[in-house]
């Protein structure tokens, strides 16, 4: 039977600042949305009203959800609308007992984040194995969008197409790569690594905690740590090694743009504390015996200490400032980064784990970082036209992968309405040149990873000036293309709100793709090779076949 009414929920961010900036967004998007379930003869009515107090309609924490929830019908067919980032665990608990048809929906906006939480919202759905659909729409207008909208009042879900996507055949990659895969899946076994952990769950991101259940049978294991400890930590670095690690980087051409207002400038006295969280972070990782990090700092640590991502970008670049033990001896982790995964994303930090050795066996500059898949449009760049995505990430962010290098980065910082003792980013334009994008996800119980090849393409430099001003200008920006991926059909497959991205020659892409494939695949993981054969690594792959998404 067709759906007459829909229930609509709004997650939102737990930051209030940030919920008032964004509702706005949200409630543009709340009245086309209205406006289009109306016409085609369907009721959209809020589950609960705007809080003009707050001054905004977000549900704003875990415990408002879920009473909100408990008043909404169980079957009732439910539209869960987002503009702006959003907590997942906000609605989750809800959203897990709800049996009524689900559809998730976003504008389709740089300036507004809202592609990035229905991402998060989306790939922790699946993690939690919960039915959903899901649409996206620049105006609410277009072909596309009424059809999917149609479909879903119709039949209660959505089909997307999705012929990009190829479950691995191990037995046709190259023989070379998957003995060398095979090889590095059998020695991370053996000699186990260390996931460093500063206090997981970061900005309820569920999809981005992986159990140690899933994750120990990889020989991959946490180390648990804490925020406060670093913050602890930060406290015993003499002045002087984080005045060096500051004339390091200065020496190398990055440019800080400070000020003399704390409130509103990025400052010395702000850079100088992030070269001593750089600092405590490598010693903290090194007396555990780490073999990648992520520190969960927008909650809790913004509060104390200016922005991690400074150190963070320092952390992924294999080319960084030297730091030695506490009482001196051999450079920690010396020639090579310490993988670190932005807002602890333990699918992430899986993937960078693997990035780092298979690179590095290779003999390739193993730098990796992950980005939040911002937005995109179709435009003209140096050897092309179509589709351009916007990868955008506020910490994490390594030289190596910026036109320029450190030369060419820039540190700007933070926004007050997220950080507000500051702290500087790591600033550029992603340099031209192929990757290897990848995210490895929970599904099913079980771990998958999703691969793919593609290329950071050079734009005109007015149009990166018109991307800046229309996502965050105090982050980097990497302009890409991934290869035989349209833009629905990457959107309706993506499992999270981050993909990893790492650069690697041209000439040794397939090769590159095809051990890393090889080597999640003899770990266990459900590999999906995505517009790329297994044989080549290049080219797309597959006949249109929809399927649900």
């Amino acid at each position: 039977m067709a759906i007459r009414e829909a229930v609509l929920v709004t997650s939102g961010d737990l930051r209030l600042a940030a919920n008032q900036t964004c509702w706005p967004a949200q409630e543009q998007l709340e009245r086309q949305l209205t406006a289009c379930f109306q016409a085609e003869g369907v009721a959209l009515r809020r589950a609960f009203p705007v809080d003009a107090a707050a001054g905004h309609g977000f549900i704003s924490s875990q415990r408002m959800g879920m009473d909100i929830f408990a008043a909404i019908p169980p079957e009732a067919p439910l539209v869960c609308a987002t503009a702006a980032w959003q907590y997942t665990h906000h609605v989750l608990p809800g959203l897990r007992s709800h049996r009524g048809p689900i559809l998730t929906v976003a504008n389709w906006s740089g300036q507004w984040p809202g592609l990035v939480g229905l991402l998060n919202l989306n790939g922790s759905l699946v993690k939690a194995g919960v039915s959903y659909s899901t649409l996206w729409s620049e105006d609410f207008r277009d072909a596309w969008f009424l059809r999917g909208l149609r479909e879903w009042i119709r039949d209660g879900r959505v089909t997307h197409d999705l012929s990009h996507v190829h479950p691995l055949d191990a037995a046709a990659l190259p023989a070379e790569a998957r003995r060398r895969g095979e090889e590095l899946a059998a020695e991370l076994r053996r000699r186990k690594a260390i996931l460093g952990v500063f206090d997981e769950g970061c900005m309820g991101m569920y999809n981005a905690i992986i159990d140690d259940e899933l994750l120990n049978p990889l020989g991959v294991y946490k180390e648990r740590l804490s925020q406060s400890a670093l913050v602890a930590r930060m406290r015993t670095i003499p002045d002087a090694e984080a005045q060096a690690v500051r004339a390091w980087l200065d020496g190398r051409g990055l440019q800080f743009r400070t000020g003399g207002d704390e409130a509103a400038d990025l400052t010395d006295g702000q850079i100088h504390q992030q070269c001593k969280m750089y600092i405590a972070a490598l010693r903290m990782a090194a007396e555990f015996g780490c073999d990648a990090i992520g520190i969960q700092y927008q909650q809790g640590l913004k509060d104390l200490v200016p922005a991690s991502d400074l150190a963070e970008g320092l952390l992924n670049n294999a080319d960084r400032p030297p730091v030695r033990g506490d009482g001196g001896g051999a450079e920690l982790y010396a020639g090579q980064p310490l993988p670190h995964c932005n807002e602890v994303d333990e699918g992430a930090g899986v993937d960078a784990l693997i990035t780092h050795r298979c690179w590095r066996a290779l003999g390739l500059d193993p730098t990796t970082t992950l980005h939040d898949v911002r937005w995109g449009e179709r435009c003209a760049y140096q050897g092309g036209e179509g589709f351009v995505w916007v990868l955008q990430i506020s910490g994490a962010a390594p030289p190596n992968h910026l036109r320029g290098g450190y030369a060419g980065a820039v540190s700007e910082r933070q926004p007050a309405m997220y950080f507000p003792l500051g702290g500087g980013s790591l600033k550029g334009v992603g340099r031209p040149g192929r990757i290897v994008w990848s995210r490895v996800f929970v599904a099913g119980g079980a771990l998958h990873a999703d691969i793919g090849l593609g290329t950071v393409v050079d734009l005109p430099e007015a149009e990166i000036a018109r991307r800046w001003r229309n996502t965050t200008p105090q982050w980097p920006l990497v302009n890409a293309v991934f290869d035989g991926v349209s833009r629905d059909g990457f959107m309706a497959r993506h499992r999270a709100n981050h993909v990893n991205i790492v650069y690697v020659p041209a000439e040794r892409a397939g090769e590159a793709l095809a051990v890393k494939a090889a080597m999640l695949a003899a770990l266990g993981v459900r590999v999906h090779l995505c517009g790329v054969s297994a044989a080549a690594g290049t080219g797309a792959a597959g006949e249109p076949a929809p399927v649900r998404g």
